[in-house]
């Protein structure tokens, strides 16, 4: 294995990971970034003296990224200071609020107060899609490079739990009566990009390990795990080439011989990893012929996440906001419905608000606060002229976050505003059809069904990311990364653990 040569396309944060645990284990690595700075979409936005996550603002399941670190022989805590957030964030409802927490008894009471005889759902959906987790999480750790990988013992003993058929939004009909009490376990589903009414009930496993583990802040944003990552990396000696975007892959014989950067000048290894967004990268860095089963049609056939409209406000002023406050539509399922299947957009809006200066100093000056706010929005498949569109849907926004929180001075306290439309996800940060959260996570889009983590058209490529099994979001990024580093030490001969069980107390941290 000595020397083994892998070249890694995208430094964001299946790149970073998948990068820091090879080199650990004696590989020598190479990461490609087109940007300046590190992260992808996990990267930092720094505008006059404000610091905004460009997309994740929650981070669940920290147990899993300590497990990247120690993966690396590492210690999260030497390079990352990470706050547990109690209550987690607040649920805003036309007509009244619900502050969401792990702590057990005071999130039962809540739903007592508020919709009296649910309260007894709660202990069901923890018992229920607690055993879901424990159950279906450890196949999410593993490849799924054959058909037959689909019948090992530990998905088959998961099949049951899967509750297939069912819909998140159904699923919640188990446990609660009450169809806002059921929204408030439900608009996770947006955390793939998908309705409620259309997310596999599976996926309700996923408001549990919020309820069961917590939501954690990392202090100076999510995006300071990417640049802890960078430093974990060039610490073990990977050289990460920022400011260098690869033009397209060299394939000769099924596999990739060399991949071409805008310089012109051409690299090759033994191995690589693609953690560029997956569509993109494939219907742009392979030539027109190369690829046999994931051809243009085949993209156009797949099913994609939602959008999201992004505001990043530096405001001159400290509100008494929580964290975290995720506001519901007026007429949630109609707004829903406009993205998803309308792709249009709404003049009723769901929007999420992010005051993290609330707990974390670092990212404002004195006196100041850095304000994020992500409104679903549909993909670019709905043909919105955003250049048109964009001011006036901004400052449609703004009327509602006014109008909604407590933030009704806010026009006149803002010193910097950016603005990210799904056209900006596609032209300047490479996703295809600005689906931010990447490829549907529809059944028929998921483990074998997904690209697979060794990619099946080149015999010397492997993928990490959102698009990859097991799917979007940080904690799955980390572990598609892990899966590809595990099959790669496992072709070369290279000595690794497994994933080792999940943490059993639920306020592990």
């Amino acid at each position: 294995m000595a020397g083994k040569k892998i070249i890694v396309v995208g430094a964001g944060p299946g790149g970073l990971t998948s990068a820091m645990i090879l080199a650990k284990r004696g590989f020598d690595v190479t990461v490609f970034e087109k940007e300046a700075v590190v992260g992808g979409r996990n990267a930092p936005i720094r505008l006059d003296g404000y610091t905004f996550d460009t997309g994740p603002t929650f981070l669940m399941m920290n147990f899993t990224l300590k497990e990247m670190f120690e993966e690396s022989g590492r210690r999260a805590e030497d390079y990352i200071e990470v706050k547990k957030l109690e209550p987690m964030y607040r649920l805003r409802f036309p007509d009244f609020d619900i502050f969401p927490t792990s702590n057990r008894q005071h999130m039962q009471q809540q739903i007592a107060d508020l919709f009296p005889g649910n309260e007894g759902g709660y202990e069901r959906f923890l018992a229920t899609e607690s055993k879901r987790f424990e159950l279906l999480f450890p196949c999410l750790q593993k490849p799924y490079s054959s058909l037959f990988d689909l019948f090992s013992p530990a998905l088959l003993r998961a099949l049951p739990h899967l509750s297939l058929g069912r819909s998140m939004f159904g699923q919640l009909g188990r446990y609660f009566d009450n169809d806002q009490l059921k929204l408030a376990f439900t608009f996770q589903a947006k955390y793939l990009g998908m309705s409620a009414w259309d997310c596999p009930a599976a996926f309700t496993m996923v408001p549990y390990i919020e309820h069961g583990h917590g939501i954690y802040h990392v202090i100076g944003g999510l995006n300071a795990i990417s640049l802890a990552m960078q430093k974990v990396c060039e610490e073990l000696g990977v050289n990460i080439r920022t400011s260098t975007p690869v033009k397209r892959l060299i394939i000769e014989a099924g596999a990739i011989k060399a991949v071409e950067l805008e310089s012109g000048e051409r690299c090759s290894a033994d191995d690589y990893i693609i953690n560029a967004d997956f569509s993109h990268a494939m219907l742009n860095l392979c030539a027109p012929g190369e690829l046999k089963k994931y051809t243009q049609a085949k993209f156009d056939s797949m099913s994609y996440s939602c959008s999201i409209f992004m505001m990043y406000l530096g405001v001159d002023k400290v509100y008494d906001l929580p964290h975290h406050t995720i506001v519901f539509a007026q007429d949630y399922k109609r707004n829903v419905e406009e993205i998803f299947n309308g792709l249009k957009l709404s003049s009723d809006n769901s929007f999420y608000v992010q005051n993290a200066s609330v707990t974390d100093p670092t990212l404002a000056p004195e006196g100041k606060s850095a304000l994020y706010i992500l409104t679903p929005v549909p993909n670019n498949r709905s043909g919105i002229d955003w250049e048109a569109e964009k001011d006036r849907f901004a400052e449609h926004i703004l009327d509602q976050v006014v109008a909604r929180t407590e933030l009704k001075d806010l026009r006149d306290h803002i010193e910097v505003r950016k603005v990210i439309t799904p056209a900006n996800w596609e032209q300047d940060y490479n996703v295809h059809l600005g689906a931010t959260f990447n490829i549907g996570h529809e059944l028929l889009q998921m483990m074998y069904f997904r690209p697979r983590n060794r990619f099946e058209e080149f015999s010397n490529c492997y993928l990490a990311g959102g698009g990859t099994h097991p799917g979007s979001g940080l904690p799955t990024i980390y572990e598609s990364a892990r899966i590809s580093a595990n099959m790669l030490c496992k072709k070369h001969g290279v000595a690794f653990m497994p994933p080792g069980p999940l943490p059993t107390k639920a306020d592990f941290q």
